[in-house]
């Protein structure tokens, strides 16, 4: 796990990128199968599409070529699914969340050399088509429809409340770096869902390397260490938020948790 903390991920794609998270998660996943079935795809994407001149076409396209022939979309019926948010899952199921498949998207969009740019907006990873005409239009990756601005309110009134506004920061271009950290939530939450624990201890341990300090992140780890039966372990990780986050609202009910552990924990004489 520490090889994929020290990359520099912005140096990396954002596919790369989270190959190299997909396989610390999870080190049984098919990095060759993978690789084979991107390359399969990029290179019938670049037959039927690179000889197009007109880039707007060649956008066109290849939503239509991803989206209505190979059949990728969104998993209306499992959003909050493990099987979303590796790679390897989405290329074999064609089913997946924003993140998941606007990164295989663009990395094809990359290939016909469309202007296109991954958004961490507020609510889920976007696609920002850039130079095409005057003003920049977005693309939701779940369905492969543009979105207006009346969608984008929407979307933060049902996160922030009735007097949310899209802010121009919103809409901006995010770094690898920063959608990777936002995948990896995103993996850690779908895996906590179905009580894989091993798994997302990784994905605690992970976050770690790049944040060692983050309180929340250690209660986290508490948690599943808890779960994973590593009482005084987990005990001493939610003292140490409880140190550092006294007047959080958890706080109190951690401690009753640290004194349950505690009086659990054998002592070996």
């Amino acid at each position: 796990m520490m090889a994929f903390a020290d990359q520099k991920l912005d140096k990396l794609t954002l596919v790369e990128g989270a190959l190299a998270l997909n396989v610390a998660i999870d080190p049984t996943m098919s990095l060759h199968w993978v690789s084979t079935e991107l390359e399969h795809l990029a290179q019938e994407t670049d037959h039927l599409l690179a000889g197009e001149t007109n880039a707007e076409f060649r956008l066109d396209g290849l939503l239509r070529l991803f989206y209505k022939e190979w059949k990728f979309k969104g998993d209306f019926e499992q959003d909050f699914s493990s099987d979303n948010v590796f790679i390897e899952k989405v290329l074999r199921r064609r089913k997946g969340i924003p993140v998941s498949l606007g990164t295989l998207f663009l990395y094809l969009a990359h290939r016909l050399d469309l202007p296109l740019q991954p958004v961490g907006y507020p609510t889920q990873m976007i696609l920002k088509v850039n130079g095409l005409d005057k003003e920049a239009r977005y693309i939701n990756p779940f369905d492969g429809e543009y979105l207006s601005q009346r969608i984008l309110r929407g979307w933060l009134v049902g996160k922030e409340g009735p007097n949310a506004e899209v802010k121009i920061e919103y809409l901006k271009a995010s770094n690898n770096a920063t959608l990777i950290g936002r995948w990896l939530a995103v993996v850690k939450s779908a895996l906590l869902r179905e009580e894989n624990y091993s798994m997302a201890l990784r994905c605690s341990e992970l976050a770690l390397t790049f944040n060692p300090d983050d309180p929340y992140e250690i209660r986290d780890r508490g948690y599943i260490l808890q779960q994973l039966k590593c009482d005084w372990i987990a005990a001493e990780d939610y003292e140490y938020f409880i140190a550092q986050c006294p007047d959080d609202p958890s706080a109190e009910l951690l401690k009753l948790q640290v004194k349950a552990l505690m009086a659990e924990t054998p002592i070996f004489h």
